[in-house]
């Protein structure tokens, strides 16, 4: 067994025990060989739950005939394979995360990407009484006030980082005061079902909730506040940590999303008529 083929079937080993789903955009049917160039982005559930990957890798398959295999797993886990070096590259929303794997010397120049923003959902019935309101942090105030049913990813990915940023911010311990705050340790998809299940609150990213269909008597309450603004960011893993790393095909791709060709593709991604992400493309790094 080569070291290649090696490191590219326990890539696949240890996404399978980390219970991601492992997806690739080949070139077309008839174009495909043994070595035709694969890489592995570690990512977020956010960008594959959304439907973008969807949209925006076979533009870019198509283009070099590099196919692209994603691992959907939080922020927090993604930066774990690529610390490991399960991974070509790391395209994340936590960005004092992302800043921490550069400083580290696991990751090489982070290049911002796009950004969308998180909305806090609920119940209709808002028993809260948040709707409307544009104070993130006052609202969750509300919620823990009325112990209203909330539900948490608890899954260390960026948008659990950013609603636990907000329950800092409101001087608050929701997980010590009593059973009304549930985590999940799921992505946002599964954690949307239980919301939708148990009438509570959540923090989604909004590209998840536009592509959320299993809403029951959930509805968009708070919106519009600076703090719940969300940023895409996109790293090499270390080649010079990882020897395997595939950093031709991976700064490839990375190029390729921040170059104008590819920030187009972002912005045209809409879901009855909406726009999910925005790119705000700018690299750091080299």
């Amino acid at each position: 067994m080569t070291m290649r083929l090696f490191e590219t079937t326990r890539r696949a080993v240890i996404a399978a025990a980390v219970g991601a789903a492992i997806w690739g955009f080949a070139a077309p049917a008839g174009a495909q060989t043994a070595e035709r160039p694969f890489i592995t982005v570690a990512s977020t559930t956010s960008t594959e739950q959304s439907g973008l990957f969807k949209h925006l890798l076979p533009q870019f398959t198509g283009k070099t005939g590099i196919e692209v295999r994603v691992v959907a797993v939080g922020t927090g886990q993604a930066l774990k394979i690529g610390e490991r070096g399960d991974a070509d590259l790391v395209f994340v929303h936590a960005r004092s995360a992302e800043e921490d794997f550069v400083a580290k010397g696991f990751g090489v120049g982070r290049s911002d990407v796009m950004y969308n923003d998180f909305v806090l959902v609920g119940p209709k019935s808002d028993p809260a009484g948040v709707k409307g309101s544009r104070d993130a942090v006052k609202a969750l105030q509300a919620i823990a006030r009325k112990k209203a049913p909330f539900v948490s990813r608890g899954d260390d990915s960026g948008t659990h980082q950013a609603e636990l940023d907000l329950w800092q911010r409101a001087a608050l311990h929701p997980k010590a005061d009593g059973n009304w705050y549930r985590e999940t340790g799921s992505g946002m998809g599964p954690a949307l079902n239980t919301a939708a299940a148990m009438d509570a609150y959540i923090l989604a990213d909004r590209g998840t909730w536009l592509s959320f269909k299993n809403r029951g008597d959930l509805t968009l309450l708070v919106e519009g506040d600076d703090r719940l603004f969300n940023q895409y960011g996109i790293i090499l893993v270390n080649p010079a940590r990882h020897a395997h790393v595939k950093e031709k095909e991976a700064r490839t791709f990375i190029n390729w999303v921040i170059s104008p060709e590819g920030q187009a593709a972002i912005a045209a991604y809409r879901i009855e008529g909406e726009q999910l992400f925005f790119p705000n493309a700018r690299r750091k790094g080299a």
